[in-house]
């Protein structure tokens, strides 16, 4: 079995990031991409320990997020948020008492709020089920299809209790082994039991795919103006609907989302440029044109003005 430590002690690593996507990078073996929703400048914080079959970690982020997130395969993530208002997945509003969870290799999205703090745990699903049939546990393999998952708030509490302890424990002289045993009986726990997750409401598939169809679309057109007649020629639905569709799927509207969408991938281009590169070529390029209203835009957005992400380029 493929261990993601080896040592005999777990490691701890903690990182700090003021670049939402840069933060998004931080989080080992997965693939993510985050976009900033609300304005003003970010910072974000995560703390992680490896295991040898399991990664913890604790995630803080001080901006609203749309986050595309696909953890490494193979795998099984439980992400419990201290609040829940405002947090979704897949479009999905989290209820009071949920957990969010997600098999590994697959992609889904996070919208979350501001000053979002949140458990992670990652298993690798061989670790899981030898352990479910060394307690004679029998799992409810509805996670994976669903991405809510109801628990007893006793459990969710004694996970988050565990994961902290381990997170800010001055020392990790503990075999890593010991440590996973003891969180794997209380993620066993967790997953065993078999409540029933909240309904969906008749209009959610519509209005999911309208908004990934309009996602897909502006993926592919985002170096130009995208109207808002276009979107609704081309998902086949009134102006009002698909206000609806994206105020219930992503809590913005399409207005938003289009203006979010596209200074955050001008804030990744100025970030990557190269030295022959200036803040006009990139701008023009992702269609903003009065390049003044762009640098007030982007300031407010991000807490500093285009020069000074493009003069603290990586390159």
């Amino acid at each position: 079995m493929t261990t993601l430590d080896s040592s005999f002690a777990p490691t701890r690593c903690i990182q700090e990031a003021f670049d939402a996507d840069e933060h998004a990078q931080n989080l080992t073996r997965w693939q993510q991409e985050y976009d900033q929703l609300s304005p003003g400048s970010f910072y974000g914080r995560l703390d992680e320990v490896a295991l040898e079959t399991m990664q913890v970690f604790k995630e803080y982020t001080g901006q609203a997020l749309r986050q595309d997130c696909r953890v490494w395969p193979n795998s099984l993530w439980i992400g419990i948020p201290t609040t829940r208002q405002g947090t979704r997945i897949n479009g999905q509003s989290l209820s009071a008492g949920e957990v969010m969870c997600r098999p590994g290799g697959r992609d889904f999205e996070l919208v979350t709020p501001e000053t979002f703090d949140i458990y992670g745990l990652v298993i690798q699903l061989p670790a899981l089920a030898e352990a479910a049939q060394r307690q004679g546990v029998s799992l409810d393999k509805r996670w994976q299809e669903r991405p809510r998952r109801p628990a007893p708030k006793e459990t969710l509490n004694a996970v988050s209790f565990l994961i902290e302890r381990l997170l800010t424990s001055q020392t990790l002289t503990i075999a890593s082994h010991i440590h996973q045993d003891i969180l794997l009986m209380a993620l066993l726990e967790l997953l065993q039991a078999e409540q029933p997750s909240a309904e969906l409401p008749p209009s959610y598939a519509h209005r999911k795919d309208v908004v990934d169809r309009v996602k897909r679309y502006v993926d592919e057109h985002l170096d130009g103006p995208v109207t808002m007649e276009e979107l609704c020629q081309l998902t086949h639905v009134s102006r009002r609907t698909l206000q609806y569709s994206f105020t219930t799927i992503l809590g913005i509207s399409p207005l938003q989302f289009l203006r979010l969408t596209r200074l955050n991938r001008v804030r990744r281009a100025l970030r990557a440029a190269s030295p022959e590169q200036s803040v006009t070529d990139i701008a023009t390029y992702w269609g903003f044109w009065h390049l003044g209203q762009f640098a007030h835009d982007y300031k407010q957005q991000f807490g500093e003005s285009p020069s000074q992400t493009l003069n603290g380029r990586a390159f």
